[in-house]
């Protein structure tokens, strides 16, 4: 069954019950008691085929899921169409595995009742891909710790494992469960999965020796065969290809394309792993499953004396090393019989068919026997490990998921169908029970009254198979214990003499003439709830009684492979009662079954396959017609409808329906069963249309919902024009309280910005005038500060006035005078004059102001001040002397006063230089800052020129030019300056250009100066 992709009808119709009640007509109904031909069975089949063919395989009968499979991939089962039914209520989605699964699981936290899942169907149905998606769901939703993940992880592998080994193709199914199954899942109080526990239910044996044709064995022998290592299927005595073993070519279909046994062997490996079998455990299992390979390519001849003889004694070696037996006791075992009368043994040979019979008897009980282990290996890995204190075990809860074979009618039908028939039986006595019980108690909780329902009880037909003495099933017990020839056709004679007045029992002897040409002479009919059915009787007596010879028991008992020895018990060879027969065994098991299920809350799925061939798409009438009477689903429907058709509570359907009544439109502040009282008057509903309980709403017809609906529908267009008026409405007021809002605040920050800006211009305006004021008061002191605006502005004012007033010709004498803080504009004129273009350094004194003095008063000493009388100091700046002989560097202050030129050391006067005395000075083109001041000797008072270095020489030559009146008297030198040292004596500077300023004595004698070139010439 494939379940696992893509449905690609609209979204649109799954959303809730009520919503797909308006694409009835496309979709049919979500939930098949709102059919208003309820007891139609072609209306019935018509609503699943609109429902099959948009891809909606799931719909309800009340709470009960009918599934549809679909033989392809649908995209329901994502996680995020688990987080879509997690924790929802159970109509609010549309019909879904997993609705049931969460509605189960719901229950079995709030009310903290134990619950059940009952699925069933057909072979191909979908059971146990149903049963793998709710284990699935379950892993998904459920809280998480690492021992919880430990337990999810083996509660999804022990599926891989049990299918393996219970599961085989068939004619109907490639994964065809042979085996039934129940596995309760323990919930802790958190509801998270704490532990689980399986029972298995009459596993088909006979297929491990037969198989129709067109079927095969159980996977395990193919798959093991397929994906075996090398050295394991030698350790095995195996070979890859399945046509060697007599056991799987009865169905001549070893091979199926639509399986993949290599890698399934993969995933049954893993699971292994994970469901905690140890490495050895794996080894002793595969071990049997060679040896069930084996034992069915035992051959037999007859001596002469017509006993059988092993004539393969390759296989009984292999046999012998695999079962961990003396393969000489194993042979002798396979060719005689023990019989054990009044304490004697008797040893008695077998022919070649009790030989045959024997073979293939041990090969059943040794797989069945380890299938049982298997099962109980799972439920050991699976058990809880109590880690909590008893008051936290004591809330745990159970939830159980019944996989159970569905009702079975084959053209031959044998002593399995009878068994899976009766099991159904069963399972449908208790289906309508408890139905009927759940539809009696909520109509109880609600206080409507309950009218009794019409229905075919099959307590009869239950009867009798099970009646003590007089049922089918103790007839053909007693049949098997009797001591005489007892057969299967004694068996049927039997029956004609105690049940033949049985209205649904029915044999070739007892039909008239008519219904004989339809029944055989080794067959019987019953007559089911879902149907007849005719058996034969044939293998009835051999299939019951299981027999398994003694001898045969006491080699297995023997053995030293573990789960041989575990699966053969030698208290079996001691107890003297005889073991139960097969159908007791499993009208017991079936008995414990009905107690569990009857102390849980059920939920059910009933799974149908749409046609044979396994095809996407088609939808075979016939066949579901055929399940739907077998699944008792039109019972089961007549038995939901009997009362009501439609219920919810209060609050849902008020919630869905208001807005047909002005009144409940659009909310009601009261209590909702007043506002549903008041809605269903407005609505017209009559009283026999429905029912008020204490917390829901009954409505008798399906027809009464539909107009509501319709109803509905017809209202969803007044309101939608409504609900967009109203939001256009919304949406412009919306838009226009932006818009506003957006206006406001423009204006409000243009307001704020024009203020800021008259704020900032009053400041401005203020700051201007009181520093004109402060500057103007300043006007005479040199530039600070305080005064240095106003100076500027004086300044710029004079300059913009001669732009615009510039005299005529170079001859006129009208040029305005210049305010005193334009002084040194002159300066910078006659500075230009000098040096523009022939010095580099001149460049950067352009941009730097001139400033009346280099030094304050208080940097000069008061001697020296005293010492010039009243000779002003016009200009002082620190400068550096090299002494004319060493050329030794000396800090000095130059002081340039109204006459002279004077040269200070701290407190003393160390030359003064008048400015007749001063006959030229010198500097070089380079970009240093050394000058000479040449010096007239003709009084022997001068020593001779001075070399002095200033770092504001331009500004210092041009105001020592200006105040001696030396313009035209400053050499500007390239390469080198010559000067006198005194008595007659001549010395010299060379000057270079180097990447940094370099000023030292040479090995020549002369003054070296090296200076970087600034402006290139």
């Amino acid at each position: 069954m494939k379940f696992r992709a893509g449905a690609v009808g609209s979204d649109g119709v799954r959303l809730a019950m009520e919503s797909a009640l308006t694409a009835r007509d496309r979709v049919g109904v979500q939930d098949f008691v709102l059919l208003e031909n309820f007891t139609s069975e072609a209306a019935f089949i018509e609503n699943l085929r609109k429902r099959f063919k948009e891809n909606l395989i799931y719909t309800y009968i009340g709470s009960v899921l009918v599934s549809v499979n679909p033989y392809k991939d649908l995209e329901i089962y994502s996680k995020q169409h688990m987080g879509r039914y997690r924790g929802v209520s159970f109509y609010e989605v549309s019909p879904h595995l997993y609705a049931i699964a969460d509605n189960a699981y719901r229950s079995l936290r709030t009310e903290r009742k134990d619950q059940c899942i009952l699925i069933s169907g057909e072979s191909g149905a979908g059971k146990t891909e149903a049963t793998k998606k709710i284990l699935q769901y379950y892993a998904f939703t459920c809280p998480a710790s690492d021992q919880v993940e430990t337990v999810k992880d083996r509660l999804l592998q022990s599926n891989p494992v049990l299918e393996a080994f219970g599961n085989a193709k068939t004619l109907r199914n490639d994964n065809s469960s042979r085996f039934g199954k129940y596995m309760d899942v323990q919930f802790d109080y958190k509801g998270a999965p704490i532990g689980g526990h399986i029972l298995n239910y009459l596993l088909e044996k006979s297929r491990v020796v037969h198989q129709n044709h067109g079927e095969r064995n159980f996977h395990i022998f193919y798959q093991l065969l397929e994906g075996g290592e090398e050295e394991l299927l030698r350790r095995l005595g195996l070979e890859k290809n399945p046509l060697q073993y007599h056991f799987l070519v009865k169905g001549q279909c070893a091979k199926v394309s639509s399986i993949n046994d290599k890698s399934e062997w993969k995933v049954v490996r893993k699971a292994l792993s994970v469901t905690n079998f140890s490495d050895n455990e794996v080894e002793d299992l595969l071990s049997i499953v060679a040896s069930v390979l084996h034992l069915g390519n035992v051959q037999f001849a007859a001596d002469e004396e017509g006993n059988a003889q092993v004539t393969s004694e390759n296989q009984i070696k292999y046999l012998a090393r695999l079962l961990g037996v003396e393969g000489s006791l194993l042979r002798e075992a396979l060719t005689h019989k023990k019989i054990i009368a009044k304490g004697e043994e008797l040893i008695s040979p077998l022919n070649l068919e009790q030989a045959a019979y024997a073979r293939d008897a041990l090969a059943k009980a040794v797989y069945g026997r380890t299938f049982s282990w298997l099962v109980n290996k799972i439920n050991k890995s699976l058990e809880y490990k109590e880690t909590e204190p008893l008051g936290w075990r004591k809330s745990s809860t159970v939830l159980g998921l019944l996989d159970i074979y569905g009702f079975e009618v084959f053209q031959h039908n044998s002593f399995e169908q009878f068994c899976i028939n009766y099991c159904n039986e069963k399972l449908q006595q208790l289906f309508i029970e408890l139905t009927l019980k759940s539809e009696q108690e909520e109509y109880e909780a609600e206080g409507i009254a309950w009218e009794p329902v019409q229905y075919f009880n099959n307590k009869i037909i239950c009867d009798l198979v099970e009646e003590k003495f007089k049922g089918i099933i103790s007839i053909l017990d007693e049949e098997c214990l009797r001591p005489g020839d007892a057969t299967d056709m004694t068996f049927l004679e039997k029956l004609e003499g105690t049940i033949k007045k049985h209205p649904h029992f029915l044999t070739h002897k007892l039909a008239d003439a008519k219904t004989r040409k339809s029944l055989g002479r080794e067959e019987f009919r019953l007559s089911h709830y879902a149907g007849e059915v005719t058996y034969s009787v044939a293998g009835f007596l051999d299939k019951n009684n299981d027999l398994l010879f003694r001898n045969l028991k006491e080699t297995m008992s023997n053995s030293e492979n573990p789960i041989v020895n575990q699966c053969f018990d030698r208290t079996e060879l001691t107890d003297k009662k005889r073991p139960e027969t097969a159908v007791a065994q499993f009208k017991n098991s079936l008995a414990k079954l009905m107690e569990i299920l009857m102390s849980k809350e059920p939920s059910y799925i009933r799974c149908i396959k749409p046609n044979d061939a396994k095809q996407a798409g088609r939808f075979d009438e016939v066949l579901i017609r055929h399940q739907v009477k077998y699944l008792g689903l039109m019972e089961n429907l007549r038995v939901r409808r009997a009362g009501f058709a439609y219920r919810r509570k209060y609050e849902v359907f008020l919630q869905r329906y208001k807005s047909l009544c002005p009144d409940t439109w659009p909310s009601w502040d009261g209590r909702p069963h007043e506002g549903v009282a008041v809605l269903l008057k407005h609505l017209g509903y009559k009283q026999e249309e429905f029912k008020m309980g204490r917390t829901k709403i009954f409505i008798r017809f399906p027809k009464t919902l539909f107009a509501t609906e319709d109803a509905l529908e017809i209202r969803k267009q007044s309101l939608a024009t409504d609900i967009q008026a109203a939001w256009r409405g919304f949406y412009r007021r919306k838009k226009y309280q932006q818009m506003k809002h957006s206006a406001i605040t423009i204006q409000s920050w243009w307001r704020g910005t024009l203020g800021r800006r008259k704020a900032a211009k009053r400041k401005w305006a203020a700051d201007t005038i009181r520093r004109f004021i402060k500057g103007f008061i300043f006007r005479n002191y040199a530039r600070c500060p305080e005064n240095e605006y106003f100076l500027d502005y004086i300044r710029f004012s004079f300059l913009m006035t001669l732009k615009r007033n510039l005299p005529k010709n170079v001859l006129d004498k009208s040029w305005p005078v210049p305010p005193p803080s334009l002084r040194e504009l002159e300066q910078k004129v006659v500075a230009s004059e000098i040096f523009k273009d022939k010095k580099d350094n001149y460049p950067q004194s352009v941009p730097r102001l001139f400033l009346n003095t280099r030094l304050g008063n208080e940097e000069i000493s008061a001697k020296i001040l005293q010492g010039l009388g009243s000779e002003a100091v016009k200009y002082a700046v620190p400068v550096i002397k090299y002494d004319r002989k060493g050329y030794k560097a000396r800090a000095r202050q130059l002081l340039l006063t109204p006459n002279a030129v004077v040269l200070v050391e701290e407190s003393k006067t160390k030359q003064r230089i008048d400015y007749a005395n001063l006959t030229g000075i010198s500097v070089s083109s380079l970009s240093d800052s050394l000058f000479v001041l040449h010096v007239l000797r003709e009084e022997n008072k001068q020593k001779g020129d001075v070399v002095l270095q200033s770092d504001f020489v331009i500004e210092t030559l041009t105001k020592i030019a200006m105040s001696a009146n030396k313009v035209n008297s400053i050499n500007i030198n390239q390469g080198s300056i010559k000067f006198i040292v005194g008595q007659g004596k001549e010395g010299i500077i060379d000057f270079t250009s180097g990447s940094e300023l370099l000023v030292a004595k040479a090995k020549n004698g002369h003054l070296a100066v090296v200076a970087p070139r600034l402006n290139s010439r």
